[in-house]
């Protein structure tokens, strides 16, 4: 599962993170990626042909792939992130719909009458625990169709952050002089690395998450790059690696901190130190990375054709024969990254020692995430059998962090 949905998706963020930009926001391409999974289930007859290929476009494959997807993730819940989808439509109108395609769906996909605003408002609270308030889009008399998608999530680390001043972000960093503290990665329960990507070019990598009892967890990846790499590529080499976070795997390209320069850099600093050491070459390697608080709160405009959702609504209206002549399709979404956990959510519609060992040297970096860098959320879906849930792997949240925060004093 987790090969075949994630590439798509990282296709499909490549897509949405384009059409937002560069400024501070956080996203779920996974939330919008679901709706048009949903919607490819009408998409049978040759007539839809146009529309159907649209679609298969925006997904990134073929729709009745995309579609048992969908159903294999909504119809067994994440522990830690809950999640929604909905099609509802005016009384009276969509009753003329394939039945072959409702019977389709997921089963706990809502389908019924088109709420009031009230209604769907409720529904946004209700599946994304309190942290979206209203539904993205405004209904009036004129809606006859409203496909829904809701995701959240709130954890706590599994080893919460320490604090360290600002001015560790580095000599470099405008953030250090916003800030008085930032976060610090403590000596377990975190992953950090460095890593050279074909996208980004040598990247700095931390990763922290969270563990429901039942082995499905939430890891939560930061990537920084040079400054001077765009944002679209780093948000690549993001999702590249969260493709093993899940796993817990070192990413590709990882780079040995004994091949590095000692010293000061853009996005790190190395040292060297003589320590107690059981590597069997005498030469090991810690990382430690500081990183701001952070959290956003974004609304995103979904009706760019290379997003699928005009696809979509012409899918859906010739599949409940409905009369749609136009669509809106937005997203609303938050997050909010702290010491000692994450949470985020999102609304879419379319409406982690005995004897002294021999001494040996150990190289030390410090990663410094003192200016923007892109976060992936992927989730882990585990069993006692060793084997994988149809969770496990998929990102489902991720940002482009220009705006950090100041630690809360509660927190410090």
């Amino acid at each position: 599962m987790t090969t075949e949905l994630h590439g798509p998706l990282a296709a499909y963020a490549a897509r949405l993170h384009a059409t937002i930009g560069d400024r501070h926001h956080i996203a779920s391409p996974f939330g919008a990626w679901l709706l048009l999974a949903l919607a490819g289930t009408a998409a049978t007859d040759q007539a839809d042909r146009p529309a159907a290929d649209a679609l298969a476009d925006a997904l990134g494959t073929d729709l009745a792939d995309a579609a048992d997807i969908a159903r294999a993730l909504l119809d067994a819940p994440h522990p830690l992130v809950a999640s929604a989808t909905a099609l509802w439509h005016r009384p009276g109108q969509g009753d003329g719909g394939r039945a072959d395609w409702r019977a389709a769906l997921p089963a706990r996909t809502e389908v019924g009458a088109l709420p009031d605003q009230a209604g769907l408002d409720a529904w946004a609270r209700e599946h994304t625990l309190g942290l979206i308030e209203t539904f993205p889009l405004k209904v009036g008399p004129e809606v006859v169709l409203a496909l829904a998608s809701a995701l959240a999530t709130r954890i706590s680390w599994a080893a919460p952050f320490e604090v360290a001043e600002a001015r560790a972000l580095g000599a470099g960093s405008a953030w250090a002089g916003q800030l008085r503290r930032t976060l610090r990665s403590p000596g377990h329960g975190h992953r950090c690395a460095i890593a050279s990507t074909p996208e980004a070019g040598d990247v700095i990598v931390h990763a922290a998450s969270a563990r429901a009892e039942d082995g499905a967890g939430l890891v939560v990846v930061s990537v920084a790059a040079a400054p001077q790499v765009p944002p679209a590529d780093v948000l690549a080499a993001a999702y590249r690696i969260s493709a093993g976070a899940a796993d817990g795997a070192p990413p590709a390209g990882r780079r040995s901190l004994f091949d590095l320069p000692l010293g000061d850099g853009p996005l790190w600093t190395v040292r060297e130190e003589r320590v107690r050491t059981r590597a069997r070459d005498g030469r090991e390697e810690r990382h430690t990375a500081v990183l701001p608080c952070w959290s956003a709160r974004s609304e995103h405009d979904l009706t760019a054709p290379a997003l699928g959702f005009p696809a979509a609504s012409a899918t859906l209206a010739a599949a409940l024969a409905l009369p749609v002549q136009d669509f809106e399709a937005r997203q609303v979404a938050m997050a909010r990254f702290g010491r000692y956990g994450f949470e985020a959510a999102a609304v879419t519609g379319m409406f982690g020692v005995t004897s002294l060992p021999p001494e040996g040297a150990a190289r030390i970096a410090e990663l410094r995430f003192g200016h923007p860098y892109a976060v992936v959320a992927v989730a882990t879906d585990t069993r006692p059998d060793r084997s994988t849930g149809p969770w496990h792997g998929v990102p489902v949240f991720s940002a482009w962090v220009t705006e950090p925060e100041e630690l809360p004093d509660a927190d410090a």
